[in-house]
């Protein structure tokens, strides 16, 4: 039986979590200055924890490193991770009408094989359904959770240089993959985005291009630069959701918001996307650049959220790595 099957599909990220859940860097290769990153690792961890509980799960050998950056206030997990991306490597946790949890473990093979080793982060998934004592499904598809945005309402976003690379999936069709994320999550439809098979951390997940921010409502990262690299493929996103309808019938409305290309940001990698943010209870934080499209950004997504409180943290050393916020966190459904 899949989990759509059995009545339960994956929440909205906007609605009330029972916690957030989070990876410690541990991969030293990733980052230039691991120190650094550890300390916006931490930041990022604080900032949520004002608005809801956080576990970092963390490496047996980094145990007491970690303990001494994070302090009391969050709770830690011991496993023997590989990596540090909890949206990727952790569950897709899920919900039925009557309350119920569950979760579904994708395969995970380190974004097409980038990384080795991933049979740590492989099994994560599994460890923190564990821990909650969610029931678990199991796909053998080979996903990341920040390869889709939901609305909680049956429509899912993805894109088409991730899930269907040869890279995860050779022996997979479109039309097979879109059937599986919708038994695995719930859903009644997909939308698919071109994506970016120029990005070369991730394939172009939808979490660095737009994200469900309301039922019918998307936000969508443009370039602020027409000159910038990837300028071409992020309207060709956008124009793809202009007209589209979701699962309910309703035409999206799209917000746009500018990236921090403006910042002069190191490497190819560099996480520059402000829709790559996290929704925490009564909150949302944000990615901090120290550049003035912060606080343009900041009052886009306050005008969508008026009733939360906007946090921003610099992340600067963790987008060297090739992500951000919404990439190292994961939530799990009240």
């Amino acid at each position: 039986m899949t989990p759509k099957q059995a009545g339960f599909f994956m929440p909205a990220e906007w609605t009330p979590h029972e916690r957030c859940w989070m990876m410690w860097p541990c991969r030293a290769e990733v980052w230039p200055d691991m120190t650094a990153t550890m300390q916006d690792f931490t930041a990022v961890a604080h900032a949520i924890r004002e608005f809801e509980p956080v576990t970092m799960t963390v490496n047996p050998k980094d145990e007491a490193k970690a303990r001494n950056y994070l302090g009391s206030d969050i709770d830690i997990a011991i496993f023997g991770i590989d990596d540090s991306w909890s949206r990727d490597a952790g569950p897709c946790f899920l919900i039925d009408d009557k309350g119920n949890h569950a979760g579904v473990n994708f395969s995970f093979n380190a974004w097409g094989g980038k990384y080795q080793p991933f049979d740590g982060d492989d099994r994560f998934s599994s460890f923190v359904l564990n821990e909650t004592g969610a029931r678990q499904f199991t796909s053998k598809l080979i996903a990341e959770g920040g390869g889709i945005s939901v609305d909680g309402e049956g429509t899912i976003l993805t894109t088409e240089s991730c899930f269907p690379n040869p890279n995860r999936n050779p022996d997979w069709t479109k039309v097979e993959i879109e059937q599986e994320l919708l038994e695995m999550l719930g859903g009644e439809k997909v939308i698919w985005l071109p994506g970016d098979w120029d990005e070369v951390e991730t394939d172009g997940h939808v979490d660095g291009i737009a994200a469900f921010v309301a039922p019918g409502k998307v936000l969508v990262e443009i370039p602020g630069d027409p000159k910038a690299e990837h300028y071409d493929i992020m309207l060709e996103n956008y124009e793809t959701l202009v007209s589209q309808t979701d699962a309910k019938g309703r035409e999206l409305e799209l917000v746009l918001l500018r990236d921090a290309s403006e910042f002069e940001s190191i490497g190819d990698i560099f996480c520059n996307c402000y829709v790559n943010s996290y929704f925490a209870n009564g909150g949302v934080v944000m990615p901090k650049y120290g550049i003035p499209g912060d606080d343009q950004a900041a009052e886009i997504v306050q005008s969508l959220f008026p009733d939360r409180k906007i946090s921003q943290v610099s992340i600067n050393n963790i987008a060297l790595g090739g992500g951000g916020i919404h990439c190292i966190t994961q939530q799990q459904p009240a």
